[in-house]
C-alpha cells in the first residue's frame, strides 16, 4: 500500500506547498483515525488542506462553520415528527460523514463544541436516547483562529484531550509563496486534485497500520517520557493515559508513513510534540519565565535516553 500512499501525497501537494511534514502529521492521524486542531491565523491553507485531503482521499467531506448560535442539533442532527407514520424521524446532521471540517470550532457555545464529544471518542451519536454510529472512517479536522479571539470560547481540557494532534501551519517560504501567487492566477488549485482511493481503501491503510509491532523498549520509552511530564516543575497537569496511548498510536502510523513495520525512537521524535503539547497544562510559574509547551518537551526528549531499536531485534 506504499504506493497508494504516496499518491495521496502528491494530490495533497498539489495544493499545500511546502509543507510536507504538516501533511505527513494529518496524514498519520487519519491512519490511526485521530483527530487534528488546525490551529493557525487566518489565510495559511488551513481549510484547503482538509478540502484537499477528502478529495484526494476519496471520502465523503462535510463542513460546518460554526458561530455563536450553532446548536448541538446543527451538527448532530434531530429529530421531527413524522404525521404520516406517527414516530419521530431522525434528521441526521453533517456529523454522519468520512471527513467533518470544523471550522473556527472555538467561536461556537461550549455547549455545543461538547456536542463533539461522544462522536470524536466513541464513534457515535445519541438523539433522543437512541445511539446511532459513524460512518467510518471518521475524522475531524477543526481549525481555530488563535488572533482576533473577542466573543470565542477556548476549548475545555476534555475537549482537546480528543484531538490526537495539534498543528499549526505558519507562513509559507518565499519560494512556495511565489508559486502560491503565480498558480491562483490561472485556476484554483482545488481543481486539480483527483481521488486517488476509496472508502474500502483507507480502511485497509487504517487496518495495516494498526498491525505495526512496538517492542517492550518502546513501551518504556513512551512511558518514561509521560512520566517526565508529570514530575516537571514547569508542568501542572502532565499526560494522561489516554495522551500515552495517541503516542503509541500515532507512532504506528509514523512507521508505517516510513516503510516500516515497527516502531522506533525517531517515530515518537516525529510526533511528541504535536500529540503532548495541547494536553500539558502549564504552571504559572512556566509563563513567568515564557517556558511554552513545546520548549519544555523538548527538553524533556533530551532527558530521556532513546532506545537503539534494530529490525532484528523484533524478528
Amino acid at each position: 500500500m506504499k504506493e497508494k500512499i504516496i499518491q495521496i501525497q502528491q494530490e495533497v501537494k498539489k495544493v499545500i506547498l511546502g509543507k510536507d511534514p504538516i501533511i505527513d502529521k494529518v496524514l498519520t492521524a487519519i491512519l490511526c483515525q485521530g483527530h487534528v486542531l488546525l490551529e493557525d491565523i487566518p489565510g495559511v491553507g488551513k481549510t484547503t488542506m482538509a478540502t484537499a485531503f477528502g478529495k484526494a482521499l476519496g471520502l465523503e467531506v462535510k463542513r460546518v462553520q460554526f458561530t455563536s448560535d450553532t446548536m448541538p442539533s446543527d451538527i448532530i442532527g434531530f429529530s421531527v415528527y413524522d404525521m404520516k407514520t406517527g414516530q419521530l424521524q431522525y434528521k441526521p446532521g453533517p456529523i454522519m460523514t468520512n471527513l467533518l471540517l470544523a471550522d473556527e470550532i472555538n467561536r461556537t457555545s461550549s455547549k455545543t463544541q461538547s456536542a463533539l464529544l461522544e462522536a470524536m471518542e466513541e464513534g457515535q451519536v445519541t438523539v433522543d436516547g437512541i445511539t446511532r454510529q459513524l460512518n467510518q472512517p471518521f475524522v475531524v479536522l477543526a481549525t481555530q483562529n488563535p488572533v482576533g479571539t473577542a466573543g470565542t470560547r477556548m476549548l475545555p481540557t476534555a475537549q482537546l484531550d480528543r484531538f490526537l494532534m495539534k498543528i499549526s501551519m505558519g507562513y509559507p517560504e518565499r519560494a512556495s509563496q511565489i508559486e502560491i501567487m503565480k498558480e491562483r492566477h490561472h485556476q484554483n488549485p482545488l481543481d486539480k486534485v483527483e481521488a486517488v482511493a476509496d472508502v474500502s481503501e483507507i480502511l485497509g491503510l487504517i487496518e495495516e497500520t494498526k498491525q505495526i509491532y512496538i517492542s517492550d523498549l518502546i513501551y518504556e520509552y513512551i512511558s518514561e517520557l509521560v512520566e517526565k511530564t508529570r514530575e516537571n516543575s514547569y508542568i501542572q497537569l502532565g499526560i494522561s493515559p489516554r495522551g500515552a496511548l495517541a503516542l503509541c498510536r500515532g507512532a504506528k502510523a509514523a512507521a508505517y508513513l516510513s516503510g516500516r513495520d515497527y516502531v522506533n525512537s525517531a517515530d515518537i521524535e516525529k510526533i511528541f510534540l504535536s500529540i503532548c503539547g495541547h494536553r500539558l497544562i502549564l504552571a504559572p510559574k512556566a509563563r513567568l519565565q515564557e517556558e511554552t509547551a513545546d520548549s519544555i518537551l523538548e527538553r524533556i526528549m533530551g532527558e530521556v535516553s532513546k532506545p537503539d531499536i534494530k529490525e532484528s531485534v523484533i524478528r
